[in-house]
C-alpha cells in the first residue's frame, strides 16, 4: 500500500510582500494571501482523508481559509526551515544550494529539514497507509518531500524548484511506499 500526499504552499505574508523569508517567525497571510487561500479552496477538487499543516500561523490560516469545513492537524515537523538569524530578513540572505548540510546561523540545515520530514513520512505511512493526506506547509518540507519521495539531491529539488519559474499549482501530489 501507499500513502498519497496533497502538498499546498500557504498564502501570500507581509514578509513575502517585502521579499522577505520568516522562517519559524510567526507572520500573518496579508490581503493576497487570504484571498489566495480562499480561492485555493474554491478550485480544488481534492478529497483527503486527513489534513495537516506546520505549527506556523501562515499554514495554519491558509488551510482554515481554505478548507473551512474541515479540522486541520498541527504538526511541528511542518514547519519552514529555521532560518535562525536570518528569519524575518530580506530573502537574498537566505541561500538554499549554501544550507543543505551547513546551518543556518543559529537555525537550520535543509538536511534537518529533511530528517523532519522523513520522520513525519514514516508517520503518515504507519498510521494513514491507502489514504490520501492533504498538507499545508512551506518549501522547505516541499523541497524535502521532493528528496525523498522522488530519490533526488537536495541540489536537484532546489534547481527544479517551481518558485524559481514561478509555476505555482493548486497541490503537488508525492506517493510515499
Amino acid at each position: 500500500m501507499s500513502v498519497e500526499i496533497i502538498y499546498f504552499v500557504h498564502g501570500t505574508t507581509y514578509d513575502n510582500a517585502e521579499s522577505k523569508c520568516s522562517g519559524w517567525k510567526q507572520v500573518e497571510l496579508n490581503e493576497l494571501g487570504k484571498e489566495q487561500a480562499v480561492n485555493l479552496g474554491k478550485n480544488t477538487n481534492y478529497k483527503f482523508d486527513v489534513l495537516y499543516t506546520s505549527d506556523l500561523n501562515r499554514a495554519i490560516n491558509s488551510a482554515k481559509l481554505a478548507w473551512p469545513e474541515l479540522d486541520s492537524i498541527k504538526d511541528a515537523r511542518l514547519r519552514e526551515c529555521n532560518y535562525g538569524e536570518y528569519d524575518g530578513e530580506n530573502k537574498k540572505l537566505v541561500v538554499y544550494e549554501e544550507h543543505v548540510d551547513a546551518s543556518f546561523p543559529n537555525g537550520e540545515s535543509l538536511k534537518d529539514v529533511e530528517r523532519r520530514m522523513r520522520d513525519f513520512v514514516a508517520f503518515l505511512k504507519e498510521k494513514y497507509d491507502g489514504k490520501t493526506v492533504g498538507i499545508v506547509a512551506h518549501r522547505a518540507p516541499q523541497l524535502a518531500l521532493e528528496v525523498i519521495t522522488k530519490n533526488i539531491s537536495w541540489d536537484e529539488a532546489i534547481a527544479k524548484d517551481w518558485r524559481k519559474q514561478k509555476a505555482w499549482q493548486p497541490g503537488w501530489k508525492y506517493t510515499v511506499e
